[in-house]
């Protein structure tokens, strides 16, 4: 539930300061970024989530929010347009009660404070000094003590509270961790190049398994929905701070 009596502020408002915020306009990405669907001109309580769900949705309905925070929204490249079927549901359930959602992907995958990469180093004890990838979205540092990849992938399922999958490489000393949120697996030959002993995203492929073997460098896929539940948080405690806004972030199971 919201717990401090909330600010009225403007959507427009709202929207300007996460588009500056997140230097919106710096980012190629796979979708529209900043306000998805417009409901209420002015916002005191906002929903936070991963994934702009039908049952998020639906959540911030019964918390009685005025608009919803998310880092998947409802539009990506390569769909036909047509509001038909479960996306036609979950538009016509926030404009029924006049919801705003605002999405953001990779420009919250890359702010260096509110980010999802910022705050998984946060919540994991990683210190980044480097950046990789494309649109430099990975983040690298040394780890706070070499260790080997059973302890690592411990700490991992211990902070995330979900188990993680381990590709071992060649058994070495872990010294540097590279990581990137989410579905990044595509970002473990930069991380190699990077330097990394291990990388971290959310999900694997087949292909991973035999460039972790090949390459000796170890791999750890710990949940795309896991790895990406800390950056909505963190916008949505600077929207309280910024705006006085009241802000529920609900987790809903996922286990991929």
């Amino acid at each position: 539930m919201f717990r401090n009596p909330p600010i009225v502020t403007r959507t427009s408002e709202i929207e300007r300061h996460l588009h500056d915020l997140l230097a919106v306009g710096q980012f190629k990405d796979y979708g529209p970024n900043g306000l998805q669907v417009q409901g209420k001109s002015e916002v005191q309580r906002v929903v936070g989530g991963v994934t702009a769900s039908l049952a998020l949705i639906d959540a911030a309905i019964e918390a009685r929010a005025d608009a919803v925070l998310v880092h998947h929204g409802l539009f990506w490249r390569g769909q036909d347009g047509r509001l038909t079927g479960w996306l036609a549901q979950r538009v016509k359930r926030l404009m029924a009660h006049d919801i705003n959602l605002f999405a953001y992907h990779l420009p919250l995958d890359a702010h260096p404070q509110f980010g999802n990469n910022a705050a998984l180093g946060a919540r994991l004890g990683w210190v980044a000094d480097a950046r990789f990838g494309e649109q430099d979205l990975g983040f690298c540092g040394q780890l706070p003590e070499p260790t080997h990849l059973a302890r690592l992938a411990e700490h991992v399922t211990e902070r995330l509270g979900r188990a993680v999958v381990s590709l071992p490489g060649d058994g070495r000393v872990l010294r540097r961790v590279a990581w990137c949120t989410g579905g990044a697996q595509g970002y473990f030959e930069s991380a190699i190049a990077a330097g990394a002993d291990v990388f971290l995203t959310g999900e694997v492929s087949e292909p991973q398994m035999h460039l972790a073997a090949e390459t000796g460098v170890a791999f750890i896929a710990a949940g795309h929905h896991a790895t990406e539940r800390d950056g909505v948080q963190a916008l949505g405690a600077h929207l309280v701070d910024r705006f006085g806004l009241a802000f529920e972030f609900i987790d809903l199971s996922n286990p991929a």
